[in-house]
């Protein structure tokens, strides 16, 4: 425990108080011996991370607990409707692997933050196979994952935006089902907005 605390730079008083508040899973025991692993420093550090966003510990404990008991992927990532994207599970290895080195405790609390990720025993669960694939190739390209994710807020910012403009705009027009219906449409304004954006801007480059 002493070892423990050490590495994760709090005091042996804070390890058991999160231990008794169920932040962190018991160690495995030999006989009178209690035995940590890196998964209990990850937690650990994780934990110091989501406290200096400002984050409770009343919040971080729920959202612990959510984690050690397995809840099925849609509720343990607050998903309550049907998704058209398809969350993808990663051993903590594979994780560090893509992002070579980048899974720091800080990059862990902001993925938590935007929704990204979750536990699900020792399975780490992103909500998204294909923003997972993107993160990662925009990591290998030399960009930091740091940038990455404070990157993905903003976009997530602008997106929750241009979703609650179409949903205004069919809801004035017609039923809730039609939402569900049209969403694709939605998807291709999006995507073909994005393209012809991004065409003004290396027009611009070009030009300079």
């Amino acid at each position: 425990m002493e070892e423990l605390a050490g590495k994760a730079g709090i005091t042996v008083r804070t390890l058991r108080f999160y231990r008794e508040r169920r932040l962190i899973h018991p160690p495995r025991r030999e006989g009178r011996i209690a035995w940590y692993d890196d998964s209990h420093l990850a937690r650990l550090r994780t934990i110091s991370a989501l406290l200096e966003r400002g984050h409770t510990l009343s919040g971080i404990a729920e959202l612990a607990e959510a984690l050690d008991h397995g809840r099925d992927v849609a509720d343990l990532l607050g998903v309550d409707t049907p998704t058209e994207e398809e969350p993808v599970r990663v051993t903590p290895e594979e994780l560090a692997a893509r992002f070579e080195g980048q899974v720091t405790a800080e990059n862990l609390a902001a993925a938590l933050d935007l929704g990204y990720l979750g536990t699900d025993g020792d399975e780490i669960v992103h909500i998204s196979r294909r923003l997972l694939d993107v993160s990662a190739t925009l990591v290998q390209e030399g960009i930091p994952l740091a940038e990455v994710l404070a990157a993905g807020k903003q976009v997530r910012e602008h997106t929750d935006a241009l979703a609650a403009l179409f949903t205004d705009l069919v809801l004035r027009h017609g039923p809730e089902e039609n939402l569900r219906r049209l969403r694709p449409l939605a998807r291709s304004v999006v995507e073909a907005e994005l393209s012809l954006a991004l065409d003004r801007r290396l027009r611009g480059d070009q030009r300079s």
